[in-house]
């Protein structure tokens, strides 16, 4: 399967449409697939979904700047360093858990949190209406942090960019917008996910991109199709039937990942 061109692109852009359905990169959809699939270990099939996922949030960020202008995430300087005093140091923490976990314990802790990825699609994505929690400003910053630091961790150990917890803690914590939220998790999941990388370059196991970039590419630009694609045909499919599916795939998706250990 890994060789076979077309089922690598195929697969990378069913990934990605999923994704672009819920205004994400899809990389919690992908690296099952990458494990179930295409047989990549636990180490090594979150090291090239972070490698996709890199590569997908960078062409993201320059697709929603007609939408959210630079000087509007400029603006907000102080909740993108507030996120990233703890996601960079959670980031560099969860890729050297990672890189020491035996692989038994790797496939647990990813099964694990893939299933409360399909609780945060089915009740954390309709924050619209919500309204921020009310802290002094001293605990608004020690609050951002230890989140920065949660979701960088969680980053780090699926591969992911970290907007399906991003995007929640920016509308609760800081009372953004959506459309804001979304381009501002981009710019904190960029040096986030850089510094994870950085981190398993260190490791044995990073040699897996050097063997795999065709694999790597074809399957990114497979992605990078797909979330377009997917993100056109957002606002024609009812969140109702949506999110429940999605979050469905997320439970199987477990379920087949825990069966490895």
């Amino acid at each position: 399967m890994r060789k076979n061109e077309a089922a690598v692109f195929s697969s990378g852009a069913m990934i990605g449409f999923l994704g672009g359905l819920i205004g994400l990169g899809g990389a919690e959809f992908r690296l099952p697939l990458l494990i179930g699939i295409f047989g990549f270990g636990a180490l090594e099939g979150v090291i090239l979904n972070k490698a996709m996922s890199l590569i997908v949030v960078s062409s993201a960020l320059p697709f929603r700047l007609s939408a959210v202008p630079v000087h509007s995430l400029v603006e907000h300087w102080d909740i993108i360093l507030n996120l990233l005093g703890g996601s960079l140091l959670g980031a560099w923490s969860g890729a050297s858990w990672a890189v020491r976990l035996k692989a038994q314990t790797f496939y647990k802790a990813i099964a694990l949190l893939l299933f409360c990825m399909s609780l945060l699609l089915l009740f954390g994505h309709n924050l619209a209406d919500s309204n921020p929690v009310a802290l002094s400003e001293i605990n608004l910053v020690f609050a951002g942090i230890v989140s920065g630091f949660v979701i960088g961790v969680v980053a780090s150990l699926l591969g992911v960019a970290g907007g399906e917890l991003l995007i929640p803690t920016l509308v609760l914590l800081f009372g953004t917008d959506i459309k804001l939220a979304g381009s501002l998790s981009l710019a904190i999941s960029l040096p986030t996910m850089l510094t994870g990388f950085l981190r398993y370059s260190s490791d044995r196991s990073f040699t897996i991109i050097g063997q795999n970039k065709e694999f790597l590419l074809i399957m990114a630009a497979g992605s990078i199709l797909g979330t377009f694609l997917g993100a056109q045909l957002l606002r024609s499919v009812p969140e109702t039937i949506l999110l429940p599916m999605l979050s469905a795939i997320l439970v199987v998706s477990a379920i087949k990942v825990w069966g490895h250990v």
